[in-house]
């Protein structure tokens, strides 16, 4: 997940996922096409899909060190911004020039692209040269995310956990104290959390007076009710392709769920509106660093150019809000190979190559922050961020990935048209304020359940 993803997803064009990848990739095996693996190694062109931001087209300033380990390489850099990201990868494939690695970073995610049967299979290679991710540095839970069947489709490039970023001089100016980085700390509940929001908002019509305790435009719509223990999809989801037979959006804990949080702007007024969200991120897009927002739940992107604000900013752990098992959200981003690659070998290599532990540490510094999935790397991402104590960030990944959950437009097929009605259907109740959640949540219901029932008879 990309450090802006969150805030460019309302940027999205609906209807480019729902037509993703109709002409689904051939069946080159890893060997075939014109890859050349002789005497002197790996050879041919590889082309990499990835976002024109800086965070991702670091790349380029990596194959010069790649290409010191295999010369007879190129590799071939092709960007595109993230509300384009899915149509310009359709189009590669329509062309018949499909690119041989990328990873999820639009809208639609790994389930959608394994359900299309886009992606090649990466066990026979890997267990051909014995490469095992753990071994590598990667956490089991991580490098599992994309196995199916015990096998790989895909090997995690960076791992975000969501983190509580705060404001320290906003909490400093209350006399609050920090909230905890320890996820083990039993004290650190929603309501604590919601105690501290209201001493820290100060209402005013005059927004250089006016601070807000908390924004709370966390996750996807439709993962918010996990994290009070509330499901919207059957249990039969995460064993069938990502496909519920079920949903539960008219459940009335789901409901209780939807109405807490809009009763954070509409009735507690400890977080702005959105259209004040969207006023306070400026160019950047980032309400937080305006320095009106004590706390913001966020994925770990939210850490690029904290060290440059005007501000201290702390992390802690998200906290305790009913559901002991998942608390947190995950946003892994593995490195695919597509099954139309001319030159799967090579770019099995480019793979194995950016999730070294040396060429992670680089990716940290030329990304401006991005984290590394190779825990071997791990302390030198604790330590490109000075202003944050790295024993905090430590704790904060620690228990971000023990209480985490993969994000569900990774992990739900089809994603990008069910968000599409989850999130129109529910902004009357979550942004506006003009509905309440009992009213909302009819129509998702029955939207969502039509959609399930066509997807299901086609």
């Amino acid at each position: 997940m990309v450090k802006s993803k969150k805030f460019l997803s309302a940027l999205l064009s609906v209807c480019m996922c729902s037509t993703l990848l109709l002409s689904s990739c051939g069946g080159n095996s890893p060997g075939s096409g014109d890859t050349a693996q002789g005497k002197d190694g790996v050879s041919g062109k590889v082309t990499y899909l990835t976002l024109n931001q800086e965070d991702r087209d670091y790349v380029t300033k990596l194959t010069p060190d790649f290409n010191k380990k295999f010369p007879d390489v190129k590799i071939e850099v092709v960007t595109a911004p993230y509300d384009q990201f899915d149509q310009k990868l359709q189009t590669m494939i329509a062309g018949n020039t499909p690119p041989d690695v990328t990873s999820h970073f639009g809208q639609a995610g790994f389930m959608e692209y394994y359900n299309k049967g886009m992606l090649l299979d990466l066990t026979p290679m890997m267990e051909a040269d014995k490469y095992d991710p753990v071994a590598v540095g990667i956490p089991k839970e991580i490098a599992d995310i994309y196995k199916i069947e015990n096998k790989y489709y895909g090997l995690p490039l960076n791992t975000y956990v969501s983190v509580l970023a705060y404001n320290q001089d906003l909490f400093d100016r209350a006399n609050i104290p920090y909230p905890t980085a320890d996820y083990e700390d039993k004290s650190w509940t929603w309501d604590k959390m919601l105690e501290y929001a209201k001493k820290l908002t100060v209402n005013s019509d005059n927004m250089e007076a006016a601070t807000y305790g908390l924004e709370w435009f966390w996750a996807e719509p439709d993962m918010r009710p996990l994290y009070f223990g509330a499901k919207v999809y059957s249990d039969d989801t995460w064993t069938n392709g990502g496909n519920p037979s079920e949903v539960y959006f008219n459940s009335p804990e789901v409901i209780n769920v939807y109405q807490k949080l809009s009763d954070l702007v509409f009735k507690d007024r400890v977080s702005p509106t959105d259209s004040i969200v969207q006023g306070l991120g400026g160019q950047s897009g980032e309400s937080f660093t305006s320095g009106k927002i004590a706390m913001k739940p966020a994925g770990a992107w939210i850490l690029s150019g904290t060290n440059e604000l005007p501000f201290k900013v702390g992390i802690a752990a998200i906290p305790n809000a009913g559901n002991d098992k998942i608390r947190d959200v995950l946003y892994v981003d593995p490195l695919f190979i597509l099954k139309g690659s001319k030159n799967p070998m090579a770019a099995y290599e480019w793979i194995k190559f950016n999730l070294e532990p040396e060429i992670q540490e680089k990716m940290i510094d030329l990304s401006g922050g991005n984290p590394p999935s190779n825990m071997k790397a791990f302390e030198k991402y604790c330590s490109f961020f000075p202003n944050i104590d790295p024993k905090d960030l430590k704790m904060v990944y620690d228990g971000g990935i023990k209480y985490g959950t993969e994000s569900y437009n990774h992990l739900v097929n089809n994603y990008s048209q069910i968000w599409t009605i989850v999130k129109n259907e529910t902004d009357p109740c979550l942004l506006t304020g003009k509905s309440t959640a009992a009213d909302v949540a009819p129509a998702v219901q029955e939207k969502v359940t039509k959609l399930l029932k066509d997807m299901n008879s086609k």
